[in-house]
């Protein structure tokens, strides 16, 4: 009787950083398609409130659950939080990303280590919970990792950020085989998606046509992949890569610097 209530209601998704950004476009795209949204934010409260009224107007229900993903109590709490709120949780899209430059000469271990429990840590803790969530309803879930292009077309830029992403993206598979068959953990890997850091608007706008295709993805292109995978139920320990062909075109450089080179 559980399991058919479960299935009749609507799925909940615990979007992280989904306050804006990527986060707010996945959101909006699920709100869309008949998800309930958990949408974690950290400092951006106005936005989340924003973005929640924007999901309660394509029928959603959403709330907004404040965490500082790298303080552990905070982190561990998530998870029963959106349970204790929603009532149920079906995914988790794991979006929030920490992204400072840094290469071989200015590495420093803090800075590593800063990179690791903001973008590998939560993740795994977050799939952890969901397994126990889902186990204990006797259904399944799925959770979606944001990673990126750059691990397919590798340049040395961003060392500590690259590096935290590629342990994601080998956690994907590990998660994949250790919490089947109760949950499917897949990837995401886009492109020049948004300005980010120094990029201006001119520099972004370059950086998006240096593919294959001649544009790179948007927010849009990244929520659609997540949603897809959200809803195949075969698919797992997999990443589709959302970029516009960016990793068939090897780059010895991060496209900031590439872009900024042709000036």
């Amino acid at each position: 009787m559980k399991s058919n209530q479960r299935s009749e209601a609507r799925p909940v998704a615990l979007v992280t950083g989904g306050a804006r950004r990527i986060g707010r476009a996945i959101a909006l795209e699920l709100a869309a398609n008949g998800w309930d949204v958990a949408l974690h934010y950290r400092h951006s409260a106005q936005q989340a409130d924003a973005t929640v009224e924007e999901l309660r107007a394509l029928g959603a229900q959403a709330f907004a659950f404040r965490a500082e993903l790298g303080d552990a109590a905070e982190l561990e709490g998530l998870l029963p939080a959106v349970v204790e709120r929603h009532g149920r949780v079906d995914a988790v899209v794991n979006n929030a990303s920490l992204f400072e430059h840094d290469d071989v000469a200015s590495f420093t271990a803090e800075v590593a280590l800063r990179h690791f429990n903001a973008n590998v840590t939560p993740a795994i803790v977050l799939a952890r919970a969901l397994h126990q969530h889902v186990r204990s309803q006797g259904c399944g879930g799925c959770v979606v990792n944001l990673l990126d292009q750059k691990l397919w077309n590798s340049n040395p830029d961003h060392l500590s950020y690259t590096l935290s992403k590629a342990a994601l993206e080998a956690a994907s598979k590990l998660l994949a085989q250790a919490l089947a068959p109760a949950l499917r953990v897949c990837g995401v890997a886009p492109g020049v998606t948004l300005p980010s850091g120094p990029m201006s608007e001119q520099e972004f706008a370059q950086a998006h046509r240096m593919t294959p295709l001649e544009r790179s993805s948007t927010p849009q292109d990244v929520a659609s992949a997540v949603r897809f995978l959200l809803e195949s139920p075969a698919m797992t320990g997999s990443t589709l890569l959302v970029d516009g062909g960016q990793h068939l075109s090897p780059q010895p450089r991060d496209v900031l610097f590439l872009v900024r080179q042709q000036k």
